[in-house]
């Protein structure tokens, strides 16, 4: 990369090592001039002395945004409504950070005059698709520039003796084993032993949740209120979106609700193990889901299963900022209009259960689903009902019996009297041949 000298690059700034060498990196080889932004989703904890350690870094201005409730409003709650699930099980906790990172760092370096941006995303993750994929959607007159790809090759006690002899802050505690990230929606671990499949994830993994062998024994039960497909209350208690999924962790990760230990498919094209702690994001999917079964139509609730796997398929991937995302989230906005009513759940030792829902929209009809008094359903109705229904069944079977000749089961059964009491088997003889009389 040349004529960079004097150019302005924005960072993505995490704090950590690798983002923190990075500054001083960009500086040194390529003579840019660093400005970092740090958005906090629910994981930064001191935003000033995470501004105060990227301007010793070198960095010559640290801009810190608290994007809590943004990341709540405008990403988790519209993949909640769409039942995002990546291949059925990740609640997408760290790919819908990711796209709300890409926009700090393009607002900030149009604030900035930049033509440069930056992140700390490694080669072979699914983070460096989303990031430059953001960037590029957002600006693409932007050039990105990811130095752990590019050039910067350092292995950790290299980054350790690059930022002490800088006079950068070096964090003394011993490294964890393990990647980890997170923000209010989950956390995500990887690498460690966590690179056998076989191994079961040792206990110090995991920091949200408490295994459900050391869970209370009794369980708690609470009721979540949606509104437009969006969760507003706990047990009666309104609250905005940042609290309410702050409480359901704490609440969650009592009972040991959350842990999800899943191979997933990266864009890369790598298997990979990860390791997810996500109390409030199973809480809130299970409850969600349980609302839409009784207020969508049969045929709305086997379509959106098809929207949701396409949306999350699509989230992962780093396309949030499509086209095809607007059509898909359009959809699913149109879905939500009567997923309004409340859920009750029973936490108990990791599991998550539904055990009650109501909705002023329930098309959920007692009289025509009892057994019993106030039986309201036409019986009499159903024979023409299966008459007109397998018309089309009866027609195939009179041209085509298509049981005739099958492998896959035989049409005709065996003869009763082929089996017999205790094991004996007996033959089917020809009609008209008697068995020989022995003495």
């Amino acid at each position: 990369m040349k004529d960079l000298a004097g150019q302005t690059c924005v960072l993505a700034y995490s704090g950590g090592l690798d983002t923190s060498v990075a500054v001083a990196w960009l500086r040194e080889t390529h003579g840019l001039v660093v400005v970092t932004v740090t958005g906090d989703l629910g994981s930064v904890r001191d935003l000033e002395a995470i501004q105060e350690k990227a301007v010793r870094s070198g960095a010559r201005r640290a801009v810190v945004v608290d994007a809590r409730d943004t990341f709540v409003r405008f990403f988790v709650w519209p993949a909640l409504q769409a039942d995002a699930l990546y291949e059925g099980r990740y609640p997408l906790a760290t790919a819908l950070g990711r796209p709300l990172l890409a926009k700090l760092l393009v607002d900030v370096a149009r604030e900035e005059g930049a033509r440069f941006v930056a992140h700390g995303s490694t080669g072979k993750g699914n983070d460096q698709v989303r990031f430059d994929l953001g960037v590029a959607a957002l600006a693409p007159d932007l050039r990105v520039i990811a130095p752990l790809r590019s050039g910067m090759d350092m292995t950790r006690e290299e980054e350790i003796e690059y930022a002490k002899a800088r006079g950068i802050p070096v964090p003394v505690t011993k490294k964890s084993p393990y990647s980890v990230d997170e923000n209010l929606w989950g956390r995500s671990i990887e690498a460690g032993v966590l690179e056998d499949p076989w191994a079961a994830p040792p206990p110090d993994v995991y920091r949200w949740t408490v295994d459900a062998d050391e869970a209370p024994a009794k369980p708690r039960e609470l009721v979540i209120a949606f509104r437009g497909g969006v969760p507003v209350a706990i047990d009666g208690q309104e609250t905005d979106g940042v609290t309410l999924i702050e409480r359901l962790n704490a609440i969650g990760g009592k009972h040991g609700v959350g842990r999800i230990d899943q191979i997933e498919d990266r864009l890369v094209g790598i298997k990979s193990r990860e390791i997810y702690e996500a109390p409030a994001a199973v809480i809130l999917h299970t409850a969600h889901r349980a609302l839409e079964d009784m207020v969508l139509s049969k045929e709305s609730l086997r379509m959106k299963e098809r929207v949701a796997d396409e949306y999350a398929e699509l989230v992962y991937n780093g396309l949030w900022f499509s086209a095809h995302h607007q059509d898909l989230a359009a959809y699913v906005r149109s879905t939500q209009r009567f997923v309004t009513g409340e859920v009750r759940l029973r936490l108990h030792r990791g599991t998550a259960s539904v055990v009650g829902r109501r909705s002023p929209h329930s098309l959920y009809s007692t009289s025509l689903a009892t057994y019993g008094k106030g039986d309201a359903f036409d019986h009499k109705a159903a024979e023409g009902f299966i008459q007109v229904f397998g018309l089309s069944l009866r027609n195939q079977a009179r041209t085509q019996a298509l049981w005739s000749g099958s492998e896959v089961m035989p049409l005709k059964l065996p003869d009763a009297s082929a089996s017999r009491p205790g094991g004996s088997r007996q033959r089917a003889r020809p009609a008209g041949k008697r068995k020989k009389r022995t003495s």
